[in-house]
C-alpha cells in the first residue's frame, strides 16, 4: 500500500511554463500543471490583462460574491503574472528570456496573431530549440478554419456535435451548455496531459513536440462512441428511451416522495437483486416468478419499473439514503451542486480544496481530477494583475534601471 502520509507529490516539480493566454481553455490546463508542481509564468498585457477578468465589471461574475472572480481563480490559481506589450519591442524581447528559461510555451494565440508579434514556432525556437509549445484552437491547425477563432460554445458545443446529441427544448431550440467553460475544461484537461506526455517523450529522446489540441476535437472525443454509431446506424443521436420499458430495470433512475432522484446502474442485476429487494422492504420480489431473473425481469420490465416505483416513490430521499445505505450494488442520488460541498467523498479526498484570495477571502475550487500518492491537491490563490511582472524580470536578470524604463515606455506594467 502506498503511503499517503508525506507532503502532497507534485511531478511536474521544477518544469516552467510560459502562457500566453486567455480565458479558459488553454489557462485551464495551465492551472492543471500547478496544480501538479509546475511554476506556470501568466503572461497578460500591461493594460487590459486577461480579458477574463474584466467580466467581473460586465455582470457575469457576481459582484456580491466578495468581488470573487472565480472565472479568474479557477484556472490561474497559483501562477505568476507578469504584464508584459508583446507588441513593444522591449516587451516581447522580454518575453523571448522568459522562453529561454522555460520547458514549455503555452499559448492559444491564433496563427495569423503568433505571426505578427513574432512569437511562433520558429521564433521560439530560435531562442530555444528544446522548449514544447502546447497550443490550443478551435478548429485544429490544419483546413479551411484553421486560422478562425472558437469558443467552447462554438467550436466544441455547436460545431463538434454537443448540443446535438440532447434533445431539443420544448420551443424546439438546441440546449445550451449546461455550464460555464464546459468544453473549455476538458480540454485544457486534454492540454495538460499532452504535455505531461511530450515531457516524457524529450526527457526520453531528447525531441520537444508541438501540441495542438481543438475544441473540435475535444467534443468529438466526448462523443466518440455516438460519432461511431452515427454513421454505422445512420442516426443522429440516441433513440430517446422510455424508462417505462428499460430492458433492466434497474439501470434506471426513481423518484422519492421529496422529488429527489436515485441513480441505479446495476448491471450485474442478478447478483445484486435479492438484496436489493431486502432493502426496499419488498423481499417476496425476489422470488416473484416474473422478476427472479434478468430474463424475467426483462419480459416483465414495465410491471418491475411500475413497482419500483411506486416503492421509491413512498419514501423521501433522506429514508432512502438509510435504507440503501449497506447496498453493495451501485446507486447515487442525483445531487445538487451545493450537496457536493458536503459529500462526504468529496470531502474526504479533497476534491474542493480552499484558498484564500488577495482580499482574505476563503474561496473553494474544484481540484482536477488526478491524484498523486493518494495526496489531495492544494491550490493557491490567483495572482492579481501584472501582481510578478518585477519579481520576474529580476529572475531574468534585468536591472532595476531597464525595468523602470520599460514601465516608462508601455512594454511592461
Amino acid at each position: 500500500m502506498s503511503d499517503s502520509s508525506g507532503p502532497p507529490s507534485r511531478p511536474l516539480e521544477g518544469v516552467r511554463v510560459v502562457e500566453v493566454a486567455s480565458w479558459m481553455f488553454i489557462p485551464s490546463g495551465g492551472s492543471v500543471l500547478v496544480d501538479w508542481g509546475a511554476d506556470v509564468i501568466k503572461v497578460e498585457h500591461p493594460v487590459t490583462g486577461d480579458p477574463q477578468r474584466g467580466l467581473i465589471t460586465s455582470g457575469l461574475v457576481p459582484g456580491g460574491a466578495g468581488g470573487v472572480n472565480f472565472m479568474i481563480e479557477q484556472p490561474n490559481r497559483g501562477k505568476r503574472s507578469i504584464g508584459l506589450n508583446l507588441a513593444h519591442p522591449d516587451g516581447r524581447e522580454m518575453l523571448l528570456k522568459l522562453v529561454e528559461t522555460a520547458d514549455v510555451f503555452l499559448t492559444n494565440y491564433m496563427p495569423p496573431v503568433r505571426r505578427k508579434l513574432r512569437i511562433d514556432t520558429e521564433d521560439l525556437r530560435e531562442r530555444n530549440p528544446q522548449i514544447i509549445i502546447a497550443r490550443g484552437s478551435g478548429q485544429g491547425p490544419h483546413g479551411p478554419d484553421a486560422e478562425k477563432g472558437g469558443y467552447d460554445g462554438a467550436s466544441f458545443w455547436a460545431r463538434g456535435g454537443m448540443g446535438a446529441t440532447l434533445p431539443a427544448r420544448p420551443d424546439g431550440w438546441p440546449m445550451s451548455q449546461p455550464a460555464p467553460a464546459f468544453g473549455d475544461v476538458m480540454g485544457g484537461m486534454a492540454t495538460a496531459g499532452a504535455i505531461a506526455a511530450a515531457l516524457y517523450q524529450r526527457a526520453a529522446t531528447g525531441e520537444p513536440s508541438v501540441i495542438d489540441v481543438s475544441l473540435l476535437a475535444t467534443a468529438m472525443w466526448q462523443l466518440s462512441p455516438l460519432v461511431i454509431a452515427a454513421k454505422l446506424f445512420g442516426m443522429d443521436r440516441l433513440p430517446a428511451g422510455d424508462r417505462t420499458k428499460m430492458v433492466n430495470p434497474v439501470v434506471n433512475a426513481y423518484r422519492t416522495s421529496d422529488d429527489r432522484y436515485l441513480s441505479f446502474i446495476l448491471l450485474q442485476a442478478d447478483k445484486h437483486w435479492p438484496q436489493l429487494c431486502e432493502c426496499i422492504g419488498r423481499p417476496e420480489l425476489a422470488t416473484d416468478p416474473r422478476f427472479v431473473d434478468m430474463a424475467a425481469r426483462a419480459e416483465n420490465n414495465e410491471a418491475c419499473i411500475a413497482i419500483l416505483d411506486e416503492v421509491f416513490e413512498s419514501q423521501p430521499l433522506s429514508y432512502w439514503k438509510e435504507a440503501l445505505a449497506d447496498f453493495k450494488g451501485v446507486w447515487v442520488p442525483f445531487q445538487t451542486l451545493n450537496e457536493l460541498y458536503e459529500d462526504p467523498q468529496v470531502i474526504a479526498n479533497g476534491y474542493l480544496p480552499a484558498m484564500t484570495t488577495g482580499t482574505g477571502q476563503e474561496v473553494q475550487l474544484v481540484a482536477n481530477p488526478a491524484m498523486f500518492n493518494e495526496q489531495p491537491v492544494s491550490v493557491d490563490r490567483a495572482p492579481e494583475h501584472g501582481e510578478h511582472t518585477e519579481t520576474l524580470l529580476l529572475e531574468a536578470g534585468i536591472p532595476w534601471d531597464d525595468i523602470a524604463a520599460m514601465k516608462e515606455s508601455g512594454a511592461i506594467l
